[in-house]
């Protein structure tokens, strides 16, 4: 079986627990305003490569893993589900650990054939890194080009099959660094019961030269970088709003 791959690092750091051999999958429907990979974007690119070709790769780095394991990302790893099932699938029979980084746009709960690949890809899935781009139906429409309402549902879907995950969203200045923004993307996460990290990741304009590369504007210019401290502050809100909605619930 074929997948489409942009690139593939075999030292990363910061896709999932303990170094990881991440796979960069190419293609994405997403138009994120400060995406720092719009090289991943097209569809009908990348290199082929076959889950044989990619797991005899991984296995020379097993040694260095041992805290680690796969990391799929991207592009949307999901836009390819069937090769990625198999590629997690074979990382599990030689006893890896499999993350999925996902934006989860492509789920559609009305899809059953569609909800059946998922289950299965579940199935060999440690870890999903789930990356929610603004709670706000507008507002993340505005920012990505696509609505946020299959990425919601698939963290309801995670947390209702209880697969661990990891919740990361980019605070942005003018945009989701905002209290209640971030409030109420606590409050949504405050009502799942699967979340073993939250993420707040401050804005950086390190992907700019890609875009200068690659001939297109920039959608965020002159957007100065989020300090640290206040990607901090926004994790705060975030923390606060899963508590409050916790506490409503008598799960606090």
């Amino acid at each position: 079986m074929e997948g489409k791959i942009h690139s593939i690092e075999t030292f990363g750091t910061v896709d999932g627990p303990g170094v990881r051999y991440v796979v960069f999958f190419q293609g994405c429907p997403m138009r994120c305003k400060y995406c720092h990979n719009p090289d991943t974007w097209e569809v009908n690119a990348g290199e082929k490569k076959t889950v044989e070709e990619i797991i005899a790769d991984y296995i020379t780095y097993r040694p260095f893993l041992t805290e680690g394991g796969l990391t799929a990302t991207g592009g949307e790893p999901m836009m390819q589900i069937d090769f990625l099932t198999e590629l997690f699938r074979q990382v599990k029979k030689n006893k890896g650990n499999t993350c999925l980084d996902t934006s989860g746009i492509m789920f559609n709960q009305k899809n059953t054939e569609y909800i059946k690949k998922v289950d299965l890809l579940m199935e060999v899935t440690d870890l999903v890194m789930l990356d929610i781009k603004h709670i706000e139906p507008q507002a993340h429409k505005e920012l990505t080009k696509q609505e946020n309402k299959n990425i919601l549902a698939f963290a309801q879907y995670l947390s209702d099959k209880n697969v661990d995950m990891w919740v990361r969203h980019v605070i942005v200045p003018g945009i989701t660094f905002d209290s209640q923004e971030c409030y109420q993307l606590g409050w949504f996460l405050g009502g799942l019961n699967n979340i073993k990290a939250i993420d707040a990741l401050p804005y950086h304009t390190m992907g700019v030269p890609k875009y200068e590369n690659l001939g297109i504007e920039y959608p965020l210019k002159g957007v100065e970088p989020l300090e640290k401290a206040d990607a901090i502050k926004a994790r705060n809100y975030i923390l606060y709003g899963m508590k409050k909605r916790k506490e409503a619930e008598g799960k606090a």
